[in-house]
């Protein structure tokens, strides 16, 4: 079976899909990230590939380790951009003496570790109870004294049935419509025209509402005409034309009424 080369291993990743050598291209042009790649998945991918060749080969061996320590670097450098930045910039003498810091701190995290694991390894053995000591004093429980009648009154009150709540209160009273029918038609025939706002002044929103309907009967029943001079302006409400056998019976008012108390609440 010829051997196939590593740049050509086709790989199967969560980022990525592809051979290698096209996945190295698109991270050194930056058009992918580093941390986006599955480097655990790179190599499970390598392992199968040998594992279907059933046989190492050395040479594809070394390559693949040229390329991943390669992918790891660029994966390090990405996770550091500020202090790889940093040591870019340092000179040949300080850029030694930053290593040797570096590795000098690696060599006192690994002595405080192995202190650590001798430390694990010296408590092994011990165990620790979880609760109170044997030997501490316990508590007496002491009951107070209690009287039996006291608690049959408590009792005989938890068991009445408490009372039932009225809500009569929040109920809506609303005015028939035929009572503001009359005071309407009452006040049409002792006037020609009136203010609806000016008699409706003090009622509650109910009552008001109630108004307004009888006033909207009283319209469709082609008694009063309404008009407004403008939205949200005072509505003001007149007599219908009357007709030729209502002029006859005398039942028209005179023209020159007078309509001057537009805005005074009506008696």
């Amino acid at each position: 079976m010829p051997a196939t080369p590593v740049r050509e291993l086709e790989l199967d990743l969560d980022a990525f899909e592809g051979p290698f050598d096209l996945l190295l291209t698109l991270l050194l042009k930056e058009a992918l990230e580093p941390r986006e790649v599955d480097v655990a998945g790179i190599v499970i991918s390598f392992l199968e590939h040998l594992e279907d060749r059933n046989e190492i080969d050395l040479e594809s061996c070394g390559e693949f380790l040229v390329l991943i320590s390669a992918l790891l670097e660029l994966k390090a450098r990405a996770l550091f951009p500020e202090e790889a930045a940093e040591l870019d910039a340092l000179e040949p003498e300080e850029a030694a003496e930053e290593l040797a810091r570096r590795l000098a701190e690696y060599r006192r995290m690994k002595e405080a570790a192995g202190w650590l694991v001798e430390r694990l390894a010296g408590e092994g053995d011990r165990w620790f109870r979880l609760g109170p000591a044997p030997h501490a004093p316990q508590p007496e429980r002491r009951l107070e004294p209690q009287d039996a009648g006291a608690l049959a009154a408590a009792l005989r009150e938890l068991a009445v049935p408490p009372p039932n709540v009225s809500l009569s209160h929040m109920a809506l009273r609303f005015p028939p419509v035929s009572q503001f029918l009359e005071r309407f038609r009452a006040l049409l025939m002792r006037r020609r025209r009136f203010d609806f706002d000016a008699e409706v002044d003090g009622l509650s929103r109910v009552e008001q509402a109630v108004a307004f309907l009888a006033l909207l009967e009283l319209r469709k029943g082609g008694e009063i005409a309404l008009s407004q001079a403008a939205p949200f302006a005072p509505i003001r409400v007149s007599r219908a034309p009357a007709t030729s056998m209502e002029r006859e019976e005398g039942l028209d008012p005179p023209d020159d009424e007078r309509t001057s108390a537009w805005t005074a609440h009506s008696a």
